[in-house]
C-alpha cells in the first residue's frame, strides 16, 4: 500500500508538469464517460487490416481480392470504434457486430491481418461490451434519440456488405435432377481458388442406390491447380484417372461433395462433411485452399476448361 501511494503521488507530480493541463483535463473527462480504450483498440485493429494489404510481403500477392476485403472490414472496424466513442449508448449492439466482423477477418483478410488486427478487434469488442459508466452523475442517462438509433443500425449494414457482398447468402440448395455415381470419385488439387462469392449448404443427390447427402458449394467460377480425378467402382477392381495441369470452371459453378478437406489459406487444415463439420454458409472468394481432397458426387458448370488434360487407367492397389 505504501509503495502504491508513493507511485500515485509520483504520477500526479509528473502529470502536473505536462503541458496543456486544461485541454488534458477536458479530454480526460470526456474519455471517462465512454468506452474509450475499447474504441481505440477497434480503430487500431481496423487500421492494421487496412495497412497489411499495402505491405510488400510477397505472400500477399497470392491473395488477390483479399486486399479489397481487408479494406472493407478494416473500415467497418474503424467505424465501430468511432461508434463506441460518440454513441456509447449503443455499445452492446456495436460490440457484438464488431466481434463477428473481427472473427470473420481471419478467413477473409489475410488471416485477420496475420492475427494482429483480429486480436485487437476481439479485445476491443469485449471491452466495449463489458464497459459500464463509472459514476451515474458524470454520465448522461438520456435515452438515445431516433437519430442515434439510425446511426446504430448503420454498422451492421456495413458488416453485411463487407461479409456477404451479395444477396441470397446461405440459401438452401435444391437437389439436382442428374443421377450421380453411387460411389463418388476422389478429386485432389494443390490449390482451389473460388471466384465470386460461394454459398454453401447441405442437400441430397439421387444415385442408382438411393439419395446421397452432400455439401453444396455455389460460386461464379473456380480455378484448380494440379487437378486429378480418380473414379471408384465400389469393388476396388480398377480405376480411371483424369489429370490436368489446371482446370477452370466458369459460369454458375455448383459442386456437390460428400467430403471436402484442405488447408484454408494454406494454414488451417479442416475437413467438411454433411454429417460432420458443415461448411460456412458464406465463403468469400479470397479464401483459397491448398492440399485439397474431396469426394465429388457431381459438378455442374456452364464452361469447363482444362490445360494439359490426360486420361489413364489402372488397377486399384
Amino acid at each position: 500500500m505504501l509503495l502504491t501511494g508513493r507511485l500515485a503521488k509520483a504520477l500526479a507530480k509528473a502529470a502536473e508538469r505536462l503541458p496543456f493541463p486544461g485541454p488534458r483535463g477536458v479530454f480526460r473527462a470526456w474519455r471517462r464517460t465512454r468506452p474509450f480504450w475499447a474504441g481505440l483498440l477497434l480503430v487500431l485493429g481496423g487500421t492494421e487490416l487496412l495497412v497489411v494489404p499495402l505491405s510488400p510481403v510477397t505472400v500477399l500477392v497470392s491473395l488477390g481480392i483479399g486486399g479489397l476485403a481487408a479494406i472493407g472490414i478494416g473500415l467497418a472496424l474503424i467505424a465501430a470504434g468511432l461508434f463506441l466513442w460518440y454513441l456509447p449508448s449503443a455499445r452492446h449492439y456495436v460490440s457484438v457486430n464488431a466481434l463477428i466482423l473481427s472473427v470473420l477477418s481471419f478467413a477473409a483478410t489475410n488471416l485477420g491481418g496475420f492475427l494482429v488486427g483480429m486480436a485487437l478487434g476481439i479485445a476491443g469488442s469485449a471491452m466495449g461490451f463489458g464497459w459500464t459508466p463509472g459514476r451515474p452523475d458524470r454520465v448522461a442517462r438520456a435515452e438515445p434519440s431516433s437519430g442515434d438509433k439510425a446511426l446504430a443500425v448503420a454498422l451492421p449494414a456495413v458488416l453485411a456488405l463487407a461479409a456477404v457482398g451479395a444477396p441470397g447468402a446461405g440459401r438452401a440448395e435444391a437437389a439436382p435432377r442428374i443421377t450421380a455415381a453411387a460411389v463418388p470419385p476422389v478429386v485432389s488439387t494443390t490449390l482451389f481458388a473460388p471466384h465470386g462469392f460461394a454459398f454453401a449448404g447441405v442437400s441430397r443427390v439421387p444415385t442408382a442406390r438411393g439419395t446421397l447427402p452432400v455439401l453444396v458449394l455455389r460460386m461464379g467460377s473456380a480455378s484448380l491447380t494440379d487437378y486429378r480425378l480418380t473414379t471408384r467402382d465400389g469393388r476396388g477392381t480398377g480405376e480411371l484417372s483424369l489429370n490436368a495441369r489446371t482446370l477452370d470452371l466458369t459460369g454458375d459453378v455448383t459442386l456437390y461433395l460428400t467430403k471436402f478437406s484442405g488447408c484454408i489459406e494454406g494454414v488451417l487444415c479442416v475437413t467438411f462433411s454433411p454429417d460432420g463439420l458443415p461448411a460456412p454458409p458464406v465463403i468469400p472468394p479470397f479464401v483459397f485452399m491448398t492440399r485439397v481432397t474431396a469426394e465429388q458426387a457431381l459438378v455442374t458448370s456452364d464452361t469447363i476448361k482444362a490445360d494439359n488434360l490426360k486420361l489413364s487407367t489402372g488397377s486399384a492397389p
